[in-house]
């Protein structure tokens, strides 16, 4: 049984849960545990009580109870990544410095694990880019599986704070691209509606669809939360689809589809958003053109601009689009540099 402590926050410390910060330092500790001693005043910052999810601030002192001795567990497995995967998450890097890797993420690989999501994530492969660090890189912010493009990962903690902070406060600008069904008006505009999470499960993930709320009933539908778009039409295929580029302000889970579909213009190729159900001002039902156009997700995270962690300089990186999107794109008769590099200068 160790004595009590008294543990000042260090300057890497800050704005961090308290049983973050406690696990940490304290990794044989149970969750449960530090929730018992935060209930009993056993754990307490400044002298005052204190619970897990309280965010400390450098400088702070915390109190630290006397802990029991603890076997400590086998260290963590690590994914072990085969020589073909490695070579393939590697080709994805678009930009990396000592703080922070940019990947271009293919369509169709999952970001993390989870139901379904299968071992070949990017947060497992992450493992083959470590390069010179100490540790894998960290995700700060997610794509949909089958949306593609730029993909933030930090090098250090310290990174992923400052990146994880300023996502939050919204103060990174990302720009996607889609072809949508049909052509929205006004060609530049902004959609408010709220989103909220759908009732019931299935296999067609019922339980992972977001319904729009109007603007104006959000505050009165509970779990209902504010969501934010931009859009700008950039060029049309006549009246049955269109280019557009999307500003998420907000970040709800499928924000982007959701408010495209709610708006009757579903991106090409959404099966949860677009299907037979939905309307568009196209040609047809749904969010397919058919023809030579593939039926796979046409969304693509084309632009991430941010404040570097360490150097502070503005960072911009930019993904090329996917096969199958390049190829719609050539069969429009569409070329990337046709887009303005930033759509939605007069909206800012």
């Amino acid at each position: 049984m160790s004595r009590v402590q008294m543990l000042t926050v260090g300057e890497d410390d800050g704005d961090q849960r308290l049983d973050r910060w406690f696990k940490r330092n304290f990794p044989l500790i149970s969750q449960g545990k530090i929730e018992k001693m935060c209930r009993k005043g056993d754990i307490r910052v400044n002298g005052g009580r204190v619970k897990g999810s309280t965010r400390l601030e450098v400088g702070q002192q915390v109190r630290i109870p006397p802990l029991p001795d603890v076997e400590a567990p086998p260290p963590p497995k690590r994914t072990r990544v085969t020589d073909a995967d490695a070579k393939f998450i590697r080709n994805c890097v678009i930009y990396r410095d000592e703080h922070v890797i940019a990947l271009n993420k293919p369509p169709g690989l999952p970001v993390q694990g989870g139901s379904g999501q299968g071992d070949r994530h990017v947060d497992a492969l992450s493992e083959a880019l470590i390069f010179d660090a100490d540790e894998k890189p960290r995700l700060v912010h997610r794509l949909d599986r089958d949306t593609s493009g730029v993909l933030l990962l930090a090098r250090t903690r310290m990174a992923a704070k400052a990146l994880t902070a300023a996502m939050r406060h919204r103060e990174t600008r990302k720009i996607y691209w889609a072809i949508v069904a049909g052509v929205p008006t006004p060609f530049l505009g902004e959609i408010r509606y709220g989103l909220i999470k759908a009732g019931g499960h299935g296999k067609g993930g019922e339980g992972e669809k977001m319904i729009a709320v109007h603007p104006r009933d959000v505050d009165d539908t509970p779990g209902a939360k504010r969501a934010h778009t931009l859009y700008a039409t950039l060029y049309r295929v006549a009246s049955r689809a269109s280019w557009v580029a999307l500003e998420p302000i907000t970040g709800r889970t499928h924000q982007l589809r959701a408010h495209m579909a709610e708006i009757g213009h579903p991106i090409v190729g959404d099966g949860k958003y677009g299907g037979s159900g939905q309307e568009n001002k196209g040609d047809g039902w749904g969010a397919q053109l058919g023809g030579m156009i593939s039926k796979k997700l046409h969304l693509h995270a084309r632009m991430m601009r941010f404040q570097h962690p360490e150097t502070r300089k503005i960072i911009t990186v930019t993904a090329e689009l996917p096969d199958h999107m390049a190829h719609s794109w050539e069969t429009f008769g569409w070329t990337e540099d046709l887009a303005a590099d930033d759509p939605f200068e007069t909206l800012q």
